[in-house]
Protein backbone atom coordinates (compact mmCIF):
# COMPACT_ATOMS: atom_id res chain seq x y z
CA UNK A 1 0.00 0.00 0.00
CA UNK A 2 1.11 3.54 -0.65
CA UNK A 3 0.55 4.45 2.98
CA UNK A 4 3.40 2.15 3.99
CA UNK A 5 5.91 4.53 2.50
CA UNK A 6 7.46 7.09 4.79
CA UNK A 7 8.37 10.29 2.98
CA UNK A 8 9.81 13.16 5.05
CA UNK A 9 7.40 16.10 5.01
CA UNK A 10 10.17 18.44 3.95
CA UNK A 11 11.39 16.12 1.21
CA UNK A 12 15.04 17.09 1.75
CA UNK A 13 16.54 14.76 -0.84
CA UNK A 14 19.85 13.37 0.41
CA UNK A 15 21.69 12.93 -2.88
CA UNK A 16 20.43 16.08 -4.50
CA UNK A 17 20.47 17.94 -1.18
CA UNK A 18 24.27 17.96 -1.27
CA UNK A 19 24.16 19.07 -4.87
CA UNK A 20 21.60 21.75 -4.11
CA UNK A 21 23.77 23.14 -1.35
CA UNK A 22 26.48 23.64 -3.91
CA UNK A 23 24.19 24.73 -6.72
CA UNK A 24 21.99 27.39 -5.23
CA UNK A 25 22.68 31.12 -5.14
CA UNK A 26 25.40 31.11 -7.75
CA UNK A 27 26.94 34.34 -8.94
CA UNK A 28 28.42 35.18 -12.30
CA UNK A 29 31.66 33.43 -13.31
CA UNK A 30 34.90 35.16 -12.50
CA UNK A 31 37.53 36.23 -14.97
CA UNK A 32 41.27 36.27 -14.49
CA UNK A 33 43.89 38.67 -15.70
CA UNK A 34 46.57 35.99 -15.79
CA UNK A 35 46.91 32.41 -16.94
CA UNK A 36 48.39 31.44 -13.59
CA UNK A 37 51.41 31.85 -11.32
CA UNK A 38 55.02 30.92 -11.86
CA UNK A 39 56.33 28.37 -9.33
CA UNK A 40 59.59 26.83 -8.22
CA UNK A 41 58.77 23.17 -8.74
CA UNK A 42 61.91 22.14 -6.86
CA UNK A 43 60.77 23.80 -3.63
CA UNK A 44 57.72 23.30 -1.42
CA UNK A 45 54.70 24.63 -3.29
CA UNK A 46 52.26 26.56 -1.06
CA UNK A 47 48.70 25.31 -1.57
CA UNK A 48 45.76 26.89 0.27
CA UNK A 49 42.92 24.60 1.35
CA UNK A 50 39.73 26.59 1.94
CA UNK A 51 37.12 24.75 4.03
CA UNK A 52 33.93 25.90 5.78
CA UNK A 53 35.22 25.20 9.31
CA UNK A 54 32.75 26.00 12.07
CA UNK A 55 30.62 23.41 13.84
CA UNK A 56 28.25 20.58 13.05
CA UNK A 57 28.10 19.32 9.48
CA UNK A 58 30.51 21.95 8.19
CA UNK A 59 33.10 20.86 10.74
CA UNK A 60 32.70 17.22 9.73
CA UNK A 61 33.16 17.85 6.02
CA UNK A 62 36.02 20.29 6.68
CA UNK A 63 37.93 17.73 8.71
CA UNK A 64 37.33 15.05 6.09
CA UNK A 65 38.49 17.31 3.25
CA UNK A 66 41.69 18.18 5.10
CA UNK A 67 42.35 14.54 5.97
CA UNK A 68 41.90 13.49 2.35
CA UNK A 69 44.20 16.27 1.14
CA UNK A 70 46.93 15.19 3.55
CA UNK A 71 46.46 11.57 2.52
CA UNK A 72 47.01 12.63 -1.09
CA UNK A 73 50.13 14.62 -0.15
CA UNK A 74 51.56 11.54 1.57
CA UNK A 75 51.04 9.59 -1.66
CA UNK A 76 52.97 12.07 -3.82
CA UNK A 77 56.46 11.09 -4.88
CA UNK A 78 59.12 13.69 -5.52
CA UNK A 79 56.71 16.58 -4.91
CA UNK A 80 56.62 18.76 -1.80
CA UNK A 81 53.31 20.48 -1.01
CA UNK A 82 53.03 23.03 1.77
CA UNK A 83 49.33 22.77 2.66
CA UNK A 84 47.83 25.63 4.61
CA UNK A 85 44.22 25.48 5.80
CA UNK A 86 41.91 28.52 5.85
CA UNK A 87 38.34 28.41 7.26
CA UNK A 88 35.77 30.44 5.35
CA UNK A 89 32.78 30.16 7.67
CA UNK A 90 30.88 28.85 4.66
CA UNK A 91 30.14 32.39 3.48
CA UNK A 92 31.13 34.50 0.49
CA UNK A 93 32.63 37.18 2.71
CA UNK A 94 34.60 34.65 4.70
CA UNK A 95 35.85 33.00 1.53
CA UNK A 96 36.96 36.31 0.06
CA UNK A 97 38.91 37.13 3.20
CA UNK A 98 40.44 33.66 3.40
CA UNK A 99 41.45 33.78 -0.27
CA UNK A 100 43.11 37.17 0.14
CA UNK A 101 44.97 35.96 3.22
CA UNK A 102 46.11 32.84 1.39
CA UNK A 103 47.42 34.96 -1.46
CA UNK A 104 49.26 37.23 0.99
CA UNK A 105 50.79 34.11 2.55
CA UNK A 106 52.18 33.08 -0.83
CA UNK A 107 49.71 30.43 -2.00
CA UNK A 108 50.18 29.42 -5.64
CA UNK A 109 46.75 27.82 -6.01
CA UNK A 110 43.55 27.56 -3.97
CA UNK A 111 41.84 24.21 -3.31
CA UNK A 112 38.22 24.79 -2.26
CA UNK A 113 35.97 26.37 -1.04
CA UNK A 114 32.92 24.12 -0.87
CA UNK A 115 29.83 26.25 -1.44
CA UNK A 116 29.25 27.98 -4.76
CA UNK A 117 28.89 31.53 -3.45
CA UNK A 118 32.08 31.09 -1.43
CA UNK A 119 33.95 29.63 -4.40
CA UNK A 120 32.82 32.45 -6.65
CA UNK A 121 33.90 35.04 -4.08
CA UNK A 122 37.28 33.40 -3.61
CA UNK A 123 37.83 33.43 -7.36
CA UNK A 124 37.03 37.11 -7.59
CA UNK A 125 39.33 37.88 -4.67
CA UNK A 126 42.44 36.38 -6.25
CA UNK A 127 41.73 36.84 -9.98
CA UNK A 128 43.92 39.92 -10.28
CA UNK A 129 46.75 38.05 -8.56
CA UNK A 130 46.74 35.37 -11.26
CA UNK A 131 45.77 32.51 -8.94
CA UNK A 132 43.52 29.66 -9.98
CA UNK A 133 40.83 28.14 -7.76
CA UNK A 134 39.93 24.43 -7.77
CA UNK A 135 36.62 24.58 -5.91
CA UNK A 136 34.72 21.65 -4.45
CA UNK A 137 31.47 22.95 -5.91
CA UNK A 138 29.54 21.12 -8.63
CA UNK A 139 27.91 24.34 -9.81
CA UNK A 140 28.84 24.81 -13.47
CA UNK A 141 27.46 28.35 -13.47
CA UNK A 142 30.37 29.63 -11.36
CA UNK A 143 32.98 27.90 -13.52
CA UNK A 144 35.13 29.98 -15.81
CA UNK A 145 37.97 32.46 -15.64
CA UNK A 146 40.18 31.35 -12.76
CA UNK A 147 37.51 29.16 -11.12
CA UNK A 148 37.25 25.41 -11.78
CA UNK A 149 34.70 23.03 -10.23
CA UNK A 150 35.84 19.60 -9.08
CA UNK A 151 32.42 18.32 -8.01
CA UNK A 152 30.69 15.83 -10.26
CA UNK A 153 28.14 17.81 -12.26
CA UNK A 154 24.62 16.87 -13.29
CA UNK A 155 25.75 17.27 -16.90
CA UNK A 156 28.52 14.74 -16.41
CA UNK A 157 26.14 12.13 -14.99
CA UNK A 158 23.44 12.86 -17.53
CA UNK A 159 25.87 12.63 -20.47
CA UNK A 160 27.10 9.22 -19.33
CA UNK A 161 23.67 7.72 -18.78
CA UNK A 162 22.01 9.19 -21.85
CA UNK A 163 24.86 8.00 -24.06
CA UNK A 164 24.63 4.52 -22.59
CA UNK A 165 20.85 4.40 -23.02
CA UNK A 166 21.18 5.37 -26.68
CA UNK A 167 23.83 2.70 -27.24
CA UNK A 168 21.48 0.05 -25.83
CA UNK A 169 18.48 1.01 -27.96
CA UNK A 170 16.70 2.75 -25.09
CA UNK A 171 17.30 6.33 -26.17
CA UNK A 172 13.71 7.56 -26.38
CA UNK A 173 13.73 9.17 -22.94
CA UNK A 174 10.97 10.67 -20.79
CA UNK A 175 12.19 12.96 -17.98
CA UNK A 176 10.39 13.27 -14.62
CA UNK A 177 11.36 15.92 -12.07
CA UNK A 178 10.07 17.62 -8.95
CA UNK A 179 9.32 21.33 -9.08
CA UNK A 180 12.42 22.40 -7.14
CA UNK A 181 15.47 24.40 -8.17
CA UNK A 182 17.91 21.51 -7.82
CA UNK A 183 15.74 19.03 -9.72
CA UNK A 184 14.95 21.53 -12.46
CA UNK A 185 18.69 22.09 -12.93
CA UNK A 186 19.03 18.31 -13.11
CA UNK A 187 16.23 18.11 -15.67
CA UNK A 188 17.93 20.72 -17.82
CA UNK A 189 21.18 18.74 -17.69
CA UNK A 190 19.38 15.63 -18.93
CA UNK A 191 17.70 17.54 -21.74
CA UNK A 192 21.07 18.98 -22.81
CA UNK A 193 22.59 15.52 -22.78
CA UNK A 194 19.77 14.18 -24.95
CA UNK A 195 20.08 17.02 -27.45
CA UNK A 196 23.79 16.36 -27.83
CA UNK A 197 23.45 12.60 -28.36
CA UNK A 198 21.73 9.99 -30.50
CA UNK A 199 18.90 9.86 -27.96
CA UNK A 200 15.60 11.74 -28.24
CA UNK A 201 13.35 13.46 -25.73
CA UNK A 202 10.02 11.64 -25.50
CA UNK A 203 8.61 14.17 -23.06
CA UNK A 204 8.91 15.77 -19.65
CA UNK A 205 6.59 15.97 -16.65
CA UNK A 206 6.97 17.50 -13.22
CA UNK A 207 5.18 17.37 -9.90
CA UNK A 208 4.81 19.60 -6.86
CA UNK A 209 7.38 18.57 -4.26
CA UNK A 210 4.97 17.42 -1.57
CA UNK A 211 3.30 14.14 -0.70
CA UNK A 212 -0.06 15.28 -2.06
CA UNK A 213 1.60 16.76 -5.13
CA UNK A 214 3.16 13.41 -6.00
CA UNK A 215 -0.01 11.43 -5.33
CA UNK A 216 -2.05 13.75 -7.52
CA UNK A 217 0.41 13.86 -10.39
CA UNK A 218 1.38 10.19 -10.78
CA UNK A 219 -1.64 8.94 -12.79
CA UNK A 220 -1.30 11.77 -15.31
CA UNK A 221 2.48 11.33 -15.56
CA UNK A 222 2.12 7.58 -16.09
CA UNK A 223 -0.41 8.18 -18.87
CA UNK A 224 1.97 10.66 -20.53
CA UNK A 225 4.87 8.20 -20.44
CA UNK A 226 2.73 5.47 -21.98
CA UNK A 227 1.33 7.72 -24.70
CA UNK A 228 4.80 8.79 -25.89
CA UNK A 229 6.14 5.28 -26.33
CA UNK A 230 9.16 6.18 -24.22
CA UNK A 231 11.76 3.46 -23.86
CA UNK A 232 13.34 4.95 -20.73
CA UNK A 233 12.25 7.11 -17.82
CA UNK A 234 14.96 9.39 -16.38
CA UNK A 235 14.35 10.62 -12.81
CA UNK A 236 15.96 13.57 -11.04
CA UNK A 237 14.64 12.59 -7.58
CA UNK A 238 16.53 10.57 -4.99
CA UNK A 239 15.65 8.10 -2.26
CA UNK A 240 15.56 10.66 0.53
CA UNK A 241 13.02 12.64 -1.48
CA UNK A 242 10.36 11.54 -3.93
CA UNK A 243 11.97 8.46 -5.47
CA UNK A 244 10.38 5.89 -3.11
CA UNK A 245 6.95 7.20 -4.10
CA UNK A 246 7.77 7.22 -7.79
CA UNK A 247 9.27 3.72 -7.66
CA UNK A 248 6.10 2.36 -6.07
CA UNK A 249 3.30 4.36 -7.65
CA UNK A 250 4.45 4.43 -11.28
CA UNK A 251 4.41 0.59 -11.52
CA UNK A 252 0.97 0.63 -9.92
CA UNK A 253 -0.07 2.91 -12.79
CA UNK A 254 1.43 0.84 -15.59
CA UNK A 255 4.96 2.27 -15.87
CA UNK A 256 7.47 -0.18 -14.42
CA UNK A 257 11.03 -1.41 -14.97
CA UNK A 258 9.46 -4.22 -16.99
CA UNK A 259 7.99 -1.77 -19.50
CA UNK A 260 10.45 1.12 -19.32
CA UNK A 261 14.09 1.40 -18.38
CA UNK A 262 14.36 3.41 -15.15
CA UNK A 263 17.40 5.72 -14.92
CA UNK A 264 18.44 7.85 -11.96
CA UNK A 265 20.37 11.10 -12.02
CA UNK A 266 20.92 10.62 -8.27
CA UNK A 267 22.59 7.62 -6.62
CA UNK A 268 19.58 5.34 -6.35
CA UNK A 269 21.67 2.89 -4.29
CA UNK A 270 21.89 5.39 -1.40
CA UNK A 271 20.93 4.60 1.31
CA UNK A 272 21.61 0.86 1.04
CA UNK A 273 18.08 0.02 2.22
CA UNK A 274 16.78 1.48 -1.06
CA UNK A 275 18.27 -1.45 -2.96
CA UNK A 276 15.39 -3.67 -1.83
CA UNK A 277 12.69 -1.50 -3.41
CA UNK A 278 10.90 -3.64 -6.05
CA UNK A 279 10.37 -0.60 -8.29
CA UNK A 280 14.12 0.04 -8.50
CA UNK A 281 15.14 -3.45 -9.59
CA UNK A 282 16.76 -3.07 -12.99
CA UNK A 283 17.30 0.69 -12.64
CA UNK A 284 20.50 2.28 -13.97
CA UNK A 285 22.69 4.80 -12.21
CA UNK A 286 26.14 6.32 -12.71
CA UNK A 287 28.82 5.80 -10.10
CA UNK A 288 32.56 6.32 -9.61
CA UNK A 289 35.00 3.56 -10.47
CA UNK A 290 34.09 1.10 -7.65
CA UNK A 291 37.56 -0.42 -7.26
CA UNK A 292 39.33 2.94 -6.92
CA UNK A 293 36.60 4.40 -4.72
CA UNK A 294 36.58 1.40 -2.38
CA UNK A 295 40.37 1.53 -2.15
CA UNK A 296 40.26 5.19 -1.11
CA UNK A 297 37.55 4.56 1.49
CA UNK A 298 39.57 1.70 2.95
CA UNK A 299 42.81 3.65 3.07
CA UNK A 300 41.11 6.68 4.59
CA UNK A 301 39.47 4.54 7.30
CA UNK A 302 42.79 2.88 8.05
CA UNK A 303 44.54 6.25 8.38
CA UNK A 304 41.88 8.14 10.33
CA UNK A 305 39.70 5.51 11.99
CA UNK A 306 36.45 6.55 10.31
CA UNK A 307 34.81 6.65 6.90
CA UNK A 308 35.41 9.71 4.70
CA UNK A 309 32.68 12.23 3.99
CA UNK A 310 31.20 11.62 0.50
CA UNK A 311 32.91 14.82 -0.72
CA UNK A 312 36.34 14.06 0.76
CA UNK A 313 37.62 12.51 -2.45
CA UNK A 314 37.44 15.90 -4.15
CA UNK A 315 40.24 17.19 -1.93
CA UNK A 316 42.33 14.13 -2.74
CA UNK A 317 41.69 14.65 -6.46
CA UNK A 318 42.70 18.30 -6.25
CA UNK A 319 46.01 17.48 -4.59
CA UNK A 320 46.59 14.59 -7.00
CA UNK A 321 46.16 16.93 -9.97
CA UNK A 322 48.40 19.61 -8.45
CA UNK A 323 51.03 17.04 -7.56
CA UNK A 324 51.01 15.47 -11.02
CA UNK A 325 51.54 18.87 -12.64
CA UNK A 326 54.19 20.11 -10.20
CA UNK A 327 56.00 16.79 -10.61
CA UNK A 328 56.77 17.68 -14.22
CA UNK A 329 59.17 20.29 -12.86
CA UNK A 330 57.90 23.22 -14.91
CA UNK A 331 57.42 26.75 -13.65
CA UNK A 332 54.06 27.01 -15.44
CA UNK A 333 52.68 23.86 -13.78
CA UNK A 334 49.68 25.64 -12.23
CA UNK A 335 48.59 27.79 -15.14
CA UNK A 336 45.24 27.42 -16.85
CA UNK A 337 46.85 25.68 -19.84
CA UNK A 338 48.50 23.10 -17.58
CA UNK A 339 45.39 22.49 -15.47
CA UNK A 340 43.31 21.80 -18.57
CA UNK A 341 45.64 19.25 -20.16
CA UNK A 342 43.58 16.89 -22.30
CA UNK A 343 44.90 13.66 -20.80
CA UNK A 344 43.50 14.57 -17.40
CA UNK A 345 44.30 12.95 -14.08
CA UNK A 346 43.50 9.86 -12.03
CA UNK A 347 41.71 10.45 -8.75
CA UNK A 348 40.03 8.38 -6.08
CA UNK A 349 36.92 7.91 -8.20
CA UNK A 350 38.58 7.37 -11.57
CA UNK A 351 39.80 9.59 -14.37
CA UNK A 352 38.87 13.25 -14.55
CA UNK A 353 39.95 16.36 -16.39
CA UNK A 354 39.34 20.08 -16.14
CA UNK A 355 37.87 21.81 -19.15
CA UNK A 356 38.80 25.27 -20.43
CA UNK A 357 35.34 26.52 -19.42
CA UNK A 358 36.07 25.63 -15.79
CA UNK A 359 33.82 22.55 -15.64
CA UNK A 360 35.09 18.99 -15.39
CA UNK A 361 34.62 15.66 -17.06
CA UNK A 362 34.72 12.46 -15.03
CA UNK A 363 34.86 8.87 -16.14
CA UNK A 364 31.89 7.10 -14.55
CA UNK A 365 30.70 3.52 -14.52
CA UNK A 366 27.11 2.52 -15.20
CA UNK A 367 25.56 0.32 -12.55
CA UNK A 368 22.28 -1.57 -12.42
CA UNK A 369 20.32 -2.53 -9.33
CA UNK A 370 19.84 -6.29 -9.54
CA UNK A 371 18.72 -8.63 -6.78
CA UNK A 372 19.02 -5.89 -4.16
CA UNK A 373 22.60 -4.97 -5.05
CA UNK A 374 24.43 -2.84 -7.62
CA UNK A 375 26.17 -4.58 -10.49
CA UNK A 376 28.46 -2.68 -12.85
CA UNK A 377 27.15 -3.24 -16.36
CA UNK A 378 29.50 -0.81 -18.13
CA UNK A 379 32.88 -0.11 -16.49
CA UNK A 380 34.30 3.36 -16.00
CA UNK A 381 36.70 4.31 -18.83
CA UNK A 382 40.40 4.24 -18.02
CA UNK A 383 41.37 7.08 -20.34
CA UNK A 384 39.77 9.94 -22.25
CA UNK A 385 40.27 8.27 -25.59
CA UNK A 386 37.71 5.54 -25.04
CA UNK A 387 33.95 5.15 -25.45
CA UNK A 388 31.97 8.21 -24.52
CA UNK A 389 34.89 10.58 -24.92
Amino acid sequence: MFSALKLPKSLPGRGLAIAAALLLSACEPTSTASNGPSIDAGAAVPVALLVPGGEGGDAVVSRSLENAARLAIADLQGVNIDLRVYPTGGSAGGASGAANQAAEDGAKILLGPLYSEAANAAGHAVASRGLNVLSFSNNASIAGGNVFVLGNTFDNTADRLVSYAASKGKGKIFVINAQSTAEEIGRDAIVRAISGSRASLAGNASFELSQQGIVSAIPTIAAQVQSTGAQSVFFTSDNAGAMPFLAQMLPENGVSPASNQFIGLARLDIPSEALSQPGLQGAWLALPDPALNNNFNSRYASAYGSSPHPLAGLAYDGIAAIGALVGKGKSDALTRAALTQGSGFVGVSGIFRLRPDGTNQRGLAVGQIQNNRVTVIDPAPKSFGGFGF
